[in-house]
């Protein structure tokens, strides 16, 4: 939560991560053909990665018979919005192609996947006892976040935000993952 207070407090008084994080932007900002980060931008599209979190959702509780983390990382989900809309609307934020436009701060699309693909594999990950749901989940939240920012939807900042913004309710899935799953005897 340091993290998103500290973003925050300096995308509201400009202060000086704004000057690092707006030279990285015009560095990278359509280096990569709109067609490629388009597509890795819309993987944080609520239709593209609720559905993901909700199938998953659905294979947890029917291989643990436990219905809370299914239910946490529903609500972190729920959440998702419910705190990155009212600090877009008070941070008021540009965008890096849209100078008159507001509200980019933080990035709705990178916390939207994160907190599905991460969610989805913190509640598969113990039946899989493997490592690839995880690796594919942050694959996929870093294609989401790097598409933003390559496409000028968003500052690394507001990417970043984001992520610090998922941390907490990513670990309240984990919590509660690790207590309804326990290791057979």
């Amino acid at each position: 939560m340091l993290g998103l207070a500290l973003t925050t407090w300096q995308v509201l008084v400009s202060g000086p991560l704004l000057t690092p994080d707006e030279s990285l932007s015009r560095a990278l900002v359509r280096t990569v053909p709109d067609s490629v980060t388009e597509r890795l931008s819309d993987l944080g599209n609520v239709p593209v990665a609720v559905p993901v979190l909700v199938l998953a959702m659905a294979y947890s509780v029917r291989r643990s018979r436990a219905w809370v983390p299914a239910l946490t990382a529903g609500l972190a989900m729920a959440l998702v919005p419910a705190v990155i809309v009212p600090l877009k609307e008070w941070t008021a934020r540009p965008g890096p192609l849209e100078p008159w436009a507001a509200g980019y701060y933080p990035s709705g699309h990178t916390a939207t996947s994160a907190a599905a693909y991460i969610g989805a594999a913190l509640l598969i990950g113990p039946y899989t006892r493997r490592a690839w749901p995880m690796a594919a989940a942050l694959v996929l939240t870093a294609a989401t976040a790097t598409g933003l920012i390559l496409r000028g939807w968003h500052w690394p900042l507001d990417v970043l935000a984001s992520c610090f913004l998922c941390a907490p309710l990513l670990l309240a899935v984990a919590h509660t993952v690790r207590r309804a799953v326990r290791p057979s005897a």
